[in-house]
């Protein structure tokens, strides 16, 4: 089991102190973990995200209403999208009464690929936690926030 105090070889003032650097530590381990996993797919998190967004919407959504729904609120989320629409995972579907407004929808191709990572996806991330330390985990993040 990690340390964070091994792990970055430093003492920490307080327990919040610890805890805070020890959540920012954490949030880039699983950030570099999630890069590794989705890379052979073509796609990082974010873009991941938002084709999860869009499948469980079940209807077209406007830019902004994908990007306040994004887990990583990122300022390129447009970017992104660009991304996945030339690898034809998602569409764009004009707005018929307001040229400027755009919808998103995801393509067939983006909804198997869902499906294929999904398959793939596993939790091993959490494995050393049980099914309460893992509910307990996220209240208290939910706590934090």
């Amino acid at each position: 089991m990690g340390d964070i105090s091994k792990d970055i070889q430093s003492n920490f003032i307080n327990a919040k102190v610890k805890a805070l650097i020890n959540i920012m530590y954490t949030s880039n381990w699983i950030h570099a973990h999630q890069a590794a996993f989705f890379k052979p797919f073509g796609i990082s998190n974010q873009q991941f995200n938002i084709l999860r967004i869009l499948r469980g919407a079940k209807e077209p959504l406007k830019v902004q209403e994908i990007k306040t729904r994004m887990i990583d609120r990122a300022p390129n989320a447009t970017r992104l999208m660009d991304k996945l629409k030339a690898k034809q995972l998602i569409d764009r579907k004009p707005c018929p009464g307001d040229r400027r407004v755009v919808y998103i929808e995801i393509t067939n191709m983006g909804l198997e690929l869902l499906d294929e990572i999904s398959e793939k996806m596993n939790f091993d991330l959490l494995e050393n936690l049980t099914e309460n330390e893992a509910e307990q985990l996220s209240d208290l993040l939910d706590k934090i926030r």
